[in-house]
This record gives structure tokens, sequence and C-alpha cells, in this order.
């Protein structure tokens, strides 16, 4: 579902003289349906590159992601936008959303993109809030009110409202209390035995070894390593 051959990435410093800096190079992974991969590897290493390269925020200098059978590095911004709705989900630790716009809206907009009746998504998306503990009396309130924690709980229902085919999972555990953390890895589990193919990163180890089922060490694809 998910393959990544021979992928490299630079970055140019336009303030410091346009130099080039090698971030990676001859990164390879590949993700079965149902599988889940962990990204491991030392602060710095390419996790978060890596990750925002397979979404289509950072383009690949080289080589091939294919996510389904779209190739991610050559894919034009409207294949990326028909992507990101119908494929590949993204639970990222921040969220960013539309000020104003109700809670159940912000999770149920997934599933309208989608053509989802109305009444449907956010039945879908009230599901996810009580299961993530998001008091009902907060869901007519704009998220961007909501403390750190309860906008975490939040981008995870909105991530997980989708049953998108891929998945990418940033932190999804990260500062969740216990109850809520045994939720989302619940949903993850679910997501596997769906068949969605996963790629994560878990700083909690206790959670890694619970739903991965490998790692990948992104140092690997340094080319200071490869130096």
């Amino acid at each position: 579902m998910i393959d990544i051959q021979n992928v490299s990435k630079t970055f140019t410093l336009h303030n410091q003289g346009s130099a080039v800096i090698r971030v990676m190079e001859g990164a390879t992974l590949s993700v079965a349906k149902g599988e889940c991969v962990a990204l491991t590897g030392s602060s710095g290493a390419g996790k978060s590159t890596l990750m925002r390269m397979l979404y289509g925020n950072y383009l690949a200098a080289s080589g091939r992601i294919m996510v389904g059978d779209l190739d991610v590095a050559r894919a034009a911004p409207r294949e990326i936008i028909q992507l990101r709705r119908e494929v590949l989900g993204y639970v990222s630790q921040f969220l960013r959303v539309v000020p104003r716009v109700p809670t159940l809206d912000v999770v149920a907009e997934p599933l309208r993109a989608v053509g989802m009746e109305a009444a449907a998504a956010r039945d879908r998306a009230a599901a996810l809030l009580a299961q993530l503990n998001i008091p009902e009396t907060l869901w007519s309130l704009s998220p961007t009110t909501f403390s750190g924690g309860e906008q975490q709980r939040v981008n995870i229902a909105r991530g997980f409202a989708n049953p998108y085919p891929a998945l990418l999972l940033d932190e999804p555990t990260a500062s969740l209390d216990a109850a809520n953390r045994e939720v989302v890895l619940s949903l993850i589990e679910e997501a596997k035995s769906r068949g969605a193919a996963i790629v994560g990163i878990f700083h909690d180890e206790t959670a890694r070894a619970r739903v991965c089922d490998r790692e990948i060490d992104v140092s690997d694809f340094s080319p200071r390593r490869a130096a």
C-alpha cells in the first residue's frame, strides 16, 4: 500500500548563500495493508521529514513514494488533494482548523468531503468524540478554545473518522492519560484489522511495542552515516 524507494531530500538555505543541506538519501521501505511500521531514530534523524514527504508537504529530491497507485514524489497538487481526501489520513501533533467551526463539524468534515450525508457524518463524529472523552457540552464550540490535550483528542477523532486505506500518525499518544491512550491504541488496532497501512512516530515505547509490527531506523538513511 505504501512503497518508498531510494528517496532523498535536500533543503536549500536561501538566506545562507543558497547552501544545500543533504538530510536524507536512499530511504527505502514498504508497508503492507494491515501493517503498522514505526519510524525510529534520534532527534533530527529525519522521521518527521519522511512523514511530510509521504503526505506531500515536502517534495522529495529523488526517488519514488507510492501511496496506493499514486507517486507522491511526482504528483500534481490536485492529485495530492484527492489522495488526502480519499486515501491518506494524517494525525499530527497539532490541530489546525478554521476558527469558529464547531468541534462536531471539524471531526465530521473528512466524511463530508467524500460525500457522506451530514447527519451520518455527525453521528460518526459524535461517537468518536464520546469515545475519546470529549464532553458533549464542548461539541458545539470551536476546538481552538480547548486545552492542548483536548485539541489532540479532537485531532485524533478527525483523523480516524474516515476509514482511510493508509494513515500517518505523529505521536498519537503523546500527553494522553491512561484511559485516552488506551482508546487511541484500540483505534489503531481497529484500523489495522480493517487493512489500513500505517506509518507512525511513537516515542511511547510501550505503545510502539503493542501496535507496531516493525521498526525502521531513519538514521540509516542519513547522508552522514553513509559518509
